[in-house]
């Protein structure tokens, strides 16, 4: 069988990693302090990583583009009832509670809870306060959410 229908990896192949999704126009590059982080270890670990020399130069030049584009948010000093960027926000729906981290598109990881600004989630929680009602609209069809509560604290799952 062809290696190319195997899913071995040997030492000297990188693995395959999507490339990132554009920003849309005139959309800030956010990130918070834990996904700029990210992005400079992963920009560090490309530099010990085998493979292709061509593909290895083009997906730094891309990692460097995004750090040097990335505006840092960080959490408000004081204590506040907004839901911001870089919120944990605990919603509860038809389906239960869920807690919610708003990130940076870079930093967006949905089985961990973490939800790209950008995405039709955040952006129906983005200004909303605690006890709030919001109404999710989706391709599926609309979901009643209630925000039962936010905070800044750092990310609960690293």
């Amino acid at each position: 069988m062809s290696k190319a229908f195997t899913s071995e990896e040997t030492a000297d192949q990188a693995p395959i990693v999507r490339p990132r999704a554009p920003l849309p126009d005139g959309v800030p590059n956010y990130v918070t302090a834990r996904g700029h982080v990210l992005l400079r270890a992963e920009l560090d670990a490309l530099r010990e990583k085998p493979g292709d020399l061509e593909t290895l130069v083009a997906r730094r030049a891309e990692l460097e583009a995004r750090i040097a584009t990335a505006e840092l948010v960080t959490p408000p000093v004081e204590r506040s009832d907004v839901v911001r960027f870089g919120a944990n926000v605990r919603v509860a729906s038809e389906s239960g509670v869920q807690r919610y981290r708003i990130v940076g598109v870079d930093e967006a990881d949905v089985a961990h809870g973490r939800i790209a600004f950008l995405s039709p989630l955040a952006r129906a929680l983005l200004g909303r306060e605690v006890g709030d009602a919001v109404l999710l609209r989706t391709p599926g069809g609309e979901q009643s959410l209630e925000i039962l509560a936010l905070d800044y604290d750092a990310d609960p799952d690293p």
